[in-house]
């Protein structure tokens, strides 16, 4: 099996790490997770065939083969760096490549692109696969909008979106049945239904019912994991599902669902716009990130 070429971003990560003298401070120094840095000396290990660096009381101490590679390496790497850093500079002003959960791209962001290229005609979006575990180590994407809280990513610029409300949904014929028979005055009439659940965000319903002062636990039914095939499932009448309200906005706006306990609860988390520090100055993530805000400040949470 053919192995692959050590990249820049692997020998840019073990020539900082060998310079540094540990894994923390290259991942500082790189704005990247400490485990960006792990992986991106493990494949190098991997292609040559041999350690480059070993743990010591000390920290990091590099094998004879890693001094060899770093004292090769650092020169080339910073005149090649530098310089791709000036060419990318005049042409990249304008493009901007975006990592986003696909879900909130297809059902939220998309639809209202348009309106942010009549704004910036001159800024050409490209998107790159959604990684949850991103990091940044490789050159794209230059920003990506993740699932948390800002708090988590201390080393990035990070700015919360949408998302933290949460609505509870079913069909609407379900509701009138319910209603019809004198039912669901209490949200608590809502643990007899099949709960539905994402099922990367099983921890909603209990934290909804506990928000509308429910202090049961609710018993789960089925789960999926993606949000489309859940609220086609709640448009199946398989149940009762709780989502993000920016994600059913339209559903419940057009009848399709029907919200039948609308209380305002907001999760802790969200969607947040990312960015390493050393690009937060892009100008096309710039007139984005200004969009984006403005955009997501007109819509409920």
């Amino acid at each position: 099996m053919r192995l692959h070429s050590p990249s820049m971003s692997e020998l840019h990560a073990f020539v900082t790490a060998a310079q540094l003298g540990s894994f923390t401070k290259a991942a500082q120094a790189l704005c990247v997770t400490q485990g960006a840095i792990s992986r991106a000396i493990a494949r190098l290990e991997t292609h040559f065939g041999q350690p480059l660096m070993a743990r010591s009381a000390h920290g990091l101490a590099l094998t004879e083969a890693g001094r060899r590679l770093a004292e090769a390496a650092a020169g080339p790497l910073q005149a090649i760096e530098s310089v791709s850093a000036e060419l990318r500079a005049a042409t990249r002003r304008h493009q901007l490549n975006l990592a986003v959960i696909p879900t909130l791209a297809s059902v939220w962001l998309v639809p209202r692109l348009p309106e942010f290229h009549r704004r910036h005609p001159h800024v050409e979006l490209t998107f790159s696969a959604y990684r949850r575990d991103e990091d940044f180590s490789g050159a794209t994407p230059d920003a990506a909008i993740l699932s948390g809280t800002p708090e988590q990513w201390p080393q990035w610029q990070c700015d919360y979106v949408i998302g933290k409300e949460i609505v509870v949904i079913c069909h609407p014929d379900r509701l009138a049945a319910r209603r019809g028979e004198g039912r669901w005055n209490d949200p608590a009439e809502l643990l007899e239904e099949p709960l539905l659940f994402h099922t990367n965000a099983r921890g909603n319903w209990p934290y909804w019912f506990q928000a509308v002062g429910v202090e049961a636990s609710p018993r789960l039914a089925n789960g999926f994991d993606q949000v489309s095939i859940l609220v086609r499932a709640v448009m199946a009448d398989m149940g009762l599902a709780v989502l993000q309200r920016c994600l059913v906005r339209d559903e419940v706006e057009s009848g399709r669902v029907a919200a039948p306990f609308d209380r305002p609860v907001a999760l802790p988390r969200g969607y947040v716009l990312c960015a390493p520090m050393q690009r937060r100055d892009h100008p096309a993530l710039v007139a984005f990130r200004d969009w984006l805000l403005e955009t997501a400040a007109k819509e409920p949470a």
